[in-house]
C-alpha cells in the first residue's frame, strides 16, 4: 500500500480536523478520486487519534459524499469528490454560525431573483403545498416543510452550481435552528406567503426584498440564542 505523508492531529481537536487532514490529502493529490482509505488502526496511528473520533470524520466524509464504503471492505475515495467542494468546506467550518447563516442569507437572496425569472406553475404549487404543512403543524416540528420551501426556490433557480451549495448550506438548518429559544410560526407563514407572492408576480426585486426581511428575522433570532449559549457556557 501506498504511504502517505500525514501529521499528527493534536489531542484536543475534534473530529472535524481529522476531516480537515483527509481533505488536504485530496487537495495535495497524495490521494486521489477511486483510492482506498488506509486501515482505521492505520489512520488512527497516523493523526493520533482514538477511534470514535477518527470514525466521526469518516461518517462526516462519507455523508459528503467524498467517500464511499467498499463493498469488499474498507472505504475509497469517491470518484465524484470533485461535486462536493462546497461540503468539504462547510464542515470544517461548521462550529462558525455566524459565517454559515452569513453565507445563507447572501446566496438566498441571490437565488430568489433567479427563481423569480424562472420558476414553475408546479413549484409555484409545491411552495404552496409547504406553507400549508407549516400552518397544518404550527404546534409541532414543521422544520422539514421550512427547508423544502428554501430547497424548492434553490431548486427553481435552475443552476446547478449554486442548487449544490444551497443544498449544503441547508444541511445546517438543524444546527442553527436549535439555538432558536422560541418559534413563531405565524410570522414564518407571513414571510414565506410574502415571497411566494413576489414569485407568483416574477418580481425578482420584491421576491429579494422578502427573502432578506425573512433571513434577517432568522437570522437574528439565531444570533441571540447563541449569545444566550454561549454566556451559560
Amino acid at each position: 500500500m501506498a504511504q502517505y505523508k500525514f501529521d499528527a492531529v493534536k489531542r484536543y481537536s475534534l473530529s472535524h480536523q481529522v476531516v480537515e487532514k483527509l481533505i488536504e490529502l485530496v487537495n495535495s493529490g497524495q490521494l486521489k478520486s477511486g483510492d482506498l482509505l488506509p486501515s482505521e488502526i492505520t489512520l488512527m496511528k497516523q493523526f493520533d487519534v482514538s477511534r470514535p473520533i477518527l470514525r466521526e470524520a469518516l461518517s462526516s466524509l462519507e455523508s459528503m459524499d467524498i467517500i464511499s464504503r467498499n463493498p469488499g471492505g474498507g472505504k475509497f475515495i469517491n470518484k465524484k469528490i470533485g461535486s462536493t467542494p462546497f461540503r468539504a468546506m462547510l464542515s470544517i467550518s461548521m462550529d462558525n454560525i455566524v459565517a454559515i447563516i452569513e453565507a445563507r442569507m447572501s446566496l438566498e437572496v441571490g437565488l430568489v431573483m433567479l427563481a423569480a425569472e424562472k420558476i414553475t406553475n408546479e413549484e409555484i404549487a409545491k411552495l404552496e403545498e409547504t406553507i400549508e404543512g407549516i400552518r397544518e403543524n404550527i404546534d409541532k416540528d414543521y422544520g422539514r416543510y421550512d427547508i423544502e420551501f428554501h430547497k424548492t426556490i434553490a431548486n427553481s433557480a435552475n443552476n446547478p452550481v449554486l442548487e449544490g451549495m444551497i443544498t449544503s448550506l441547508l444541511l445546517t438548518h438543524e444546527k442553527t435552528n436549535s439555538l432558536i429559544e422560541f418559534r413563531e410560526p405565524k410570522l414564518t407563514i407571513a414571510h414565506h406567503e410574502s415571497i411566494l407572492q413576489a414569485l407568483r408576480e416574477r418580481n425578482p426585486t420584491e421576491a429579494a426584498i422578502q427573502m432578506h426581511k425573512h433571513l434577517t428575522f432568522v437570522k437574528d433570532k439565531i444570533l441571540k440564542g447563541l449569545e444566550h449559549s454561549q454566556k451559560e457556557n
